[in-house]
């Protein structure tokens, strides 16, 4: 499936430019009675804007966070090719279900309202576009008019169906981010969906859908993890994979993934066994296979650091040219008795010291 894909090797979200200024040849012809509406900067960027061609039912009834609204969508592209048509687009408002520029302006309009809405690629398929209709870095213009709102389903009340195909929408939301390198909104979705499973129930589910709802956690899981890598956020990340690992032992991606953690710590010593009991597990991945030996490596490099800096802290700096004579032996070899011997000879110096001065 295409979320247990290894996402780790994605670039990085490129520079998004300024989008051209409106066309007034792109606009559709105003509608209504009335003086035509300036535009609304959204986000005081420019990047942004709506314009209301039928005013709706007052401010009151604009749509809350959190309910599911429904809308009438057509988006073109500058030229005026549409691209997309959905007579009743139904989605969770702040949930980030659809395009960001859709998310940001449906909840400024109101009931019945119908709105233009000119959105750079930042907020619409990004640096990535969406083939074959949406090259990457394309602006759109979408045309909105908002037909319902409701309150979200109670989600104590969702069969185990319901559930399921809620959770995995979010999932694939999130799936979506990922690949267009958005690993914060990726984030995002991957929780809401996490929640969604996690939520009590007043219904009863078979041993199927428990199986199934524990398969959509155990996913989520996963490429949470490898979002909260892509951002550094590696105790977050090693959380996700210990969850994943509790209920899965052998998750190999889970597995790997700690590992990689680790190694982004420094700790070589504990990701190299774990990186090893992927491998076991399946011997022929090549990216098990390379990621385990540059860790190997770093662990022995790190290992002859430490050693040279325990010569020099025991006065045995003459060491370091002839590592060849003395590679495997410790550091700690010389005779504890001397140690303590040298130690307590200082110490008894010092206490004399201490004495004279008084009696001076």
């Amino acid at each position: 499936e295409e979320d247990e894909d290894d996402l780790s090797e994605l670039p990085p979200l490129e520079a998004v430019g300024r989008a051209a200024p409106p066309r007034e040849d792109a606009q559709p012809p105003e509608q209504g009675a009335g003086e035509p509406q300036e535009w609304l900067d959204v986000l005081g960027n420019g990047l942004l804007k709506k314009k209301t061609l039928v005013p709706g039912r007052g401010v009151d009834s604009r749509p809350q966070k959190g309910q599911d609204v429904t809308i009438r969508l057509k988006a073109m592209l500058e030229d005026g090719t549409v691209v997309e048509e959905e007579p009743a687009l139904t989605f969770t408002l702040g949930d980030c279900d659809v395009l960001q520029a859709l998310d940001l302006c449906v909840q400024l309009l109101e009931m019945g309202e119908t709105a233009l809405i000119m959105s750079e690629a930042k907020y619409c398929y990004g640096a990535q576009g969406r083939s074959p209709d949406i090259p990457p870095n394309a602006s759109l213009t979408l045309e909105v008019e908002l037909l319902a709102a409701r309150d979200a389903p109670d989600l104590e009340l969702l069969s185990g169906k319901e559930k399921i195909q809620l959770a995995n929408r979010k999932r694939e939301r999130g799936n979506f981010f990922y690949q267009q390198a958005d690993y914060v909104l990726a984030i995002n979705s991957y929780d809401i969906a996490l929640r969604i499973v996690g939520s009590s129930s007043k219904v009863d589910f078979s041993p199927d859908e428990e199986a199934e709802l524990l398969d959509v956690k155990v996913k989520c899981l996963n490429n949470l993890a490898a979002s909260q890598l892509k951002l550094d956020h590696f105790k977050a990340a090693l959380k996700s994979c210990n969850l994943v690992l509790e209920h899965q032992p052998g998750n190999i991606k889970a597995l790997f993934r700690k590992g990689k953690v680790l190694a982004q710590q420094g700790e070589y010593r504990e990701a190299i066994p774990i990186l090893k009991a992927a491998l076991k597990l399946e011997p022929s991945n090549k990216t098990i296979h390379a990621e385990l030996s540059k860790l190997v490596k770093k662990h022995a490099d790190q290992r002859n650091v430490e050693t040279e800096m325990y010569r020099k802290m025991l006065g045995n700096p003459s060491a370091a040219s002839t590592p060849g004579k003395c590679k495997d032996k410790l550091p700690w070899s010389i005779p504890w008795k001397w140690l303590f011997g040298a130690t307590a000879i200082a110490l008894g110096g010092v206490a004399l010291s201490v004495v004279i001065a008084a009696r001076n």
